[in-house]
């Protein structure tokens, strides 16, 4: 079978890779605790939002919400993970504030109502060269230093690549230095009560079956996502020679892909699962490499996912 791209396995993720940050940071107590030690204030209570983060909406452009939250003062969070960079960082966060701002609005809010919104970049490269571990913005008038918007925006790009840490608080550099490590690095003792809090639960979420099939499935979202019939369609166009000849060779093309690409994420989800059992038999791994009836791959899919050896999963396919 051939594979598209070389995915890490869920033993392989530590807190920069955004599945792990976003099942790190579902848990409130996580979140809250990094929201303080960000924005320098208490926070009693944070509410993260479990429908709408770590979720893709296919009608919006490209945006997945790492964490979005809430505290008792009906201030929004939405923190992202950035472990590559994109152009048009500022861009990207006045969009995630207005999305957040338009769904307040859609259920009925009244502009004077709308509640502060933090929109929190932790960016595994510096995002403007300035070598610092923070940057901060806020709606500024450029006439005068004492008049304020008020809008209640803030977007804060923190950087691993920092290298003022006489100018911030001793645990937040530590925190970064955890999410710059890899995986190696990750296991090390950072002295930091909060970065060994994050670290036992990493440890549990990789020892979670589940969240095991949880990354399975977000991980296909991104795969179909990425092969969205963008080979196949475009040599069917191209084969077509025409205008509507290569409109439905694309169509087409994206229904081959889709499905191809499909069937081989499932098998190897299957492989994957099976891996964490043992050696997978050579005779067994060719029988499933080459099965193509899809009912059949879905049942092997939830049957790996349930079986507790190898010599099970063989005696119940």
């Amino acid at each position: 079978m051939q594979k598209n791209r070389k995915r890490k396995t869920l033993q392989e993720l530590t807190l920069k890779d955004n599945f792990m940050f976003g099942a790190v940071m579902l848990e409130e107590e996580n979140c809250r605790q990094f929201l303080e030690l960000v924005l320098g204030f208490p926070i009693e209570k944070v509410e993260v939002d479990k429908e709408k983060s770590m979720v893709y909406n296919p009608d919006y452009k490209g945006i997945r919400l790492d964490i979005l939250a809430k505290d008792e003062a009906r201030t929004r969070y939405n923190v992202e993970m950035q472990a590559v960079k994109h152009e048009a960082l500022g861009k990207r966060s006045r969009y995630y504030h207005s999305q957040m701002d338009v769904e307040l609005l859609l259920s009925g809010e009244e502009y004077s109502n709308l509640p502060d919104s933090y929109v929190i970049f932790i960016c595994d490269f510096d995002p403007f060269g300035e070598k610092k571990y923070r940057y901060t913005f806020e709606t500024k008038c450029l006439e005068s230093d004492t008049v304020r918007a008020e809008d209640g925006r803030t977007s804060i790009f923190l950087s691993t690549y920092g290298q003022n840490e006489c100018e911030e608080p001793k645990e937040l550099v530590r925190f970064l230095q955890y999410v710059k490590a890899d995986l190696e690095e990750s296991n090390w003792d950072y002295e930091d009560d909060f970065v060994r809090k994050l670290q036992q639960t990493v440890k549990r979420v990789k020892e979670n079956r589940e969240m095991g099939v949880r990354y399975m499935a977000w991980h296909e979202m991104l795969r179909e996502e990425w092969n969205d019939g963008r080979l196949e369609g475009r040599r069917q166009g191209r084969r077509e020679g025409r205008r509507e000849g290569r409109k439905e060779g694309r169509k087409e093309g994206r229904k081959e892909g889709r499905k191809e690409g499909r069937k081989e994420g499932k098998i190897e989800d299957i492989l994957e699962l099976l891996e964490d059992l043992g050696d997978i038999p050579k005779e067994l791994r060719e029988k499933i490499e080459k099965q193509e009836d899809m009912i059949t791959i879905k049942a092997w899919l939830k049957l790996a996912a349930k079986a507790e050896s190898i010599e099970q999963f063989t005696k119940q396919m």
